[in-house]
């Protein structure tokens, strides 16, 4: 195995000190959870809602489906509602044709609408499947119908804009009335493509005879920085650097220039700036995460941006990771040193000649530079790495798979920005993570859907707060924060929510945006999340309580009778909490057992009475979750047997004692219809042993010489032959005369 392969593998094969360990989310909700409600939307007959477009104005959702186009009202208090439908289906003579081609007719052969873009504010750029023959149109906003062409026509042809196949990973961005598209260019999905296309300049794309990309990349995002003069494709293909026994992935970052415009003998209608790098996301000492999902662009000022990519290992299943990249990183590995391949040992190696200006692949570049473009046709790979911000993953969490990634920067009430990662699963749930400078911190897991199913698409509304998800059964409209679920100061403070602060006015966790400029009274510690001073000092100026707080639950009185068994619940507020409970008299009773999910069990008995708290300790600090006040219960301190006036009476000791002496009971009789089963059973066997002997005529056993005659049977005990007799005589009396 070649080392470059081997330290791809790897990712260092290095005694790692101590690895990162992998963060928990705080709280968790389960599907239908009114503690975090979510705002549903759906069609009948209508599926896999996986095109999502905002209007500038965020107050208007357009939504790409199968066979179909919709508008949404979105924004509002309610759910998503339908103002416009546009249905878009195959006609009957290419669905016959998807079913001729062995596709499948209830699954395949329909228009996936796949590229979704806005051209201008009075219309629309879509492109679909179409039961396997791509088509693109233009879409009317006005009357939200379908525009014919230039050329007349209803639709366009949409090869290398939009997929063949629905299954088939693609990219789409518009950029300056163009569109960059990254997709499946033929029918038997083998021929991946960068094209440019649109606009008044001339098309380019990848050049497919040089091998710029292998057969099987698939795309997975695309962008452009504002004011930046170039646009990034990221995807995964198969490496031809690494001579590696089986099928390796990689993930890739490729970039072309927008202001290319081809070669005018060399690369004529191709991509004169494309160039490409390997992606590395990956641990000390472990697998690297080498399978690219999906990638999101944040961007920065100054026409930067920082790309996070969600990753899974090809070899490892049930593991992903979040990694960060700077632009400033990206840009100095294209400004590095370029591989070439050998065509004498077929392997890649380092090019190590003149330097060449101006410099292949940047987008100084002109239509005259032919030796440039020559060089650049066998020299498109770089060999530096992009290597993550950090130099390790981000976030890495075992058992789940991330599809989708979407990233926010709201400020907290001191002005700073905070990074907030909203990842999809294939299984259906969403996890929102806040970037910290020590380590990343889950403030919750929703889970979406009843039942498991990936999250298909994820777009910020961030004027609004909310976050839009597609799936294969609808859309959903989820609020960014759920402030209100925090119900004290102290939870507030310790979700650690960038999104939600404290309301020391108005004593509730509201939005922090609500503060404004004047946020006296408001509280918030993204950063290290320390409840303790910070409430106790916005409530009185007092220093804090080691136990409790201000934070307690309120009192819940219970009147229980004696001897009843009473269920005392411990919410679970936080993941990373541990509960312990405080019961009246040290230590605590035999009376109580604790469950599991620590709810305690008491037994009401005399001295069971009293205050049990449940107290949940979370960053140094304790709280009360809970707090039970049981009160004596009836009849305690009566004379047995005399029920006190006005109180039930307990018949538990009466149930106990009638119990006991009826399995008593039960139990006697059992033993003496067992020794008489016994004593008849020996009877039995004795009457049996009477009639052993064998009948006349026939010897036991013949002797061994003929000489010696057997010896006489031995007469039976007159026990048995009187047993005999009488049984002949009860047999003769039975014979007919």
């Amino acid at each position: 195995m070649p080392g470059a392969a081997l330290r791809l593998l790897c990712g260092v094969l290095l005694p790692a000190a101590v690895l990162r360990a992998e963060p928990l989310p705080r709280v968790a909700f389960a599907a239908g959870d009114p503690r975090r409600p979510l705002a549903r939307f759906s069609l009948p007959n209508v599926s896999d809602y996986d095109a999502l477009l905002l209007r500038g104005d965020e107050d208007e959702l357009y939504v790409g489906a199968r066979d179909r186009l919709l508008a949404l009202a979105v924004g509002g208090p309610g759910p998503p509602l339908a103002t416009a439908s546009l249905p878009w289906a195959p006609t009957a003579e290419k669905a016959s044709e998807c079913a001729f081609k062995k596709k499948s007719q209830e699954t395949e052969c329909f228009n996936f609408i796949r590229v979704l873009v806005a051209l201008n504010r009075t219309h629309l750029y879509v492109c679909g499947t179409y039961a396997f023959s791509p088509a693109c149109a233009y879409v009317d906003l006005e009357n939200f119908t379908l525009v014919a062409s230039g050329r007349g026509q209803p639709f366009l042809d949409g090869k290398g804009q939009c997929p063949f196949d629905p299954q088939h990973t693609h990219t789409a961005l518009l950029v300056d009335g163009e569109l960059y598209a990254g997709t499946m260019n033929n029918f038997q999905g083998n021929e991946p493509i960068i094209s440019r296309s649109l606009g008044g300049r001339p098309a380019l794309k990848t050049d497919a005879f040089l091998r710029w990309l292998a057969a099987d990349a698939a795309f997975v995002a695309s962008f452009s920085a504002p004011g930046d003069d170039k646009v990034y494709f990221f995807f995964e293909e198969t490496a031809d650097e690494f001579d590696f026994f089986e099928r390796l992935l990689v993930p890739r970052v490729a970039r072309v220039c927008k202001g290319d415009v081809g070669g005018e003998k060399v690369l004529q209608k191709k991509w004169t700036t494309f160039l490409k790098a390997q992606l590395v996301c990956a641990q000390p000492g472990r697998f690297p995460f080498n399978v690219i999902q999906h990638a999101f662009a944040l961007p920065r000022r100054a026409g930067r941006a920082d790309f996070y990519a969600v990753f899974t290992a090809q070899w490892q299943a049930g593991g992903s990771a979040v990694c960060a990249y700077s632009q400033e990183s990206v840009e100095q590995v294209f400004e590095g040193k370029y591989k070439e391949l050998n065509k004498e040992s077929s392997r890649w190696t380092v090019y190590g000649g003149p330097d060449m200006s101006p410099r292949p692949g940047s987008c100084s570049v002109g239509p005259s530079s032919d030796k440039a473009l020559t060089f650049l046709k066998d020299h498109f790979l770089m060999d530096g790495k992009v290597l993550p911000g950090r130099g390790e993953p981000l976030l890495v969490r075992a058992g789940v798979k991330y599809t989708r990634i979407a990233v926010d920067e709201p400020r907290g009430l001191a002005g700073t920005a905070y990074r907030v990662l909203f990842l999809g699963t294939a299984d259906g749930f969403l996890d929102k993570a806040v970037e910290l400078p020590g380590a990343p911190h889950v403030v919750e897991r929703i889970q979406l859907f009843p039942a498991p199913e990936p999250v298909k698409n994820l777009l910020l509304a961030p004027g609004k707060g909310l976050l839009y998800v597609g799936y294969s059964g609808g859309v959903l409209q989820i609020p960014l924060a759920n402030c209100s679920g925090y119900r004290s100061c102290a939870e507030c403070l310790l979700a650690r929510d960038p999104y939600c602060a404290w309301d020391g006015h108005n004593r509730s966790c509201r939005p922090a945006r609500l503060a404004g400029a004047h946020a006296s009274g408001w509280l918030q510690d993204v950063e290290t999340g320390q409840p303790a001073a910070a409430c106790h000092r916005g409530r009185s100026g007092a220093a804090p309580r080691a136990r409790g707080g201000p934070d307690g639950a309120a009192v819940e009185t219970l009147s229980p009778p004696l001897h009843a068994v009473v269920r005392l619940p411990c919410p679970r507020r936080s993941a990373l909490a541990a509960y312990a409970w405080q019961q009246p008299g040290e230590p605590p009773g035999a009376a109580a057992a604790l469950l599991p999910d620590h709810t305690l069990l008491v037994l009401m008995r005399r001295g069971a009475a009293g205050a049990y708290r449940c107290q949940a300790t979370e960053n140094g600090y304790t709280w009360t979750v809970a707090h039970y006040l049981l009160r004596e219960p009836a009849g305690a301190e009566e004379a047995p047997g005399r029920p006190a006036a006005g109180h039930h009476r307990s018949y538990w000791p009466q149930f106990v004692t009638v119990t006991v002496l009826l399995a008593v009971t039960l139990a006697a009789a059992a033993c003496v219809a067992f020794g008489a089963y016994h004593e008849q059973l020996k009877a039995r066997r004795k009457v049996r042993g009477c009639g052993a002997a064998p009948p006349p005529g026939r010897p036991e056993k013949e002797p061994l010489r003929a000489e010696a005659p057997p010896p006489p049977a031995a007469a039976p005990p007159a026990r048995c032959l009187q047993l005999r007799d009488a049984d002949a005589d009860d047999g003769a009396e039975r014979l007919p005369a």
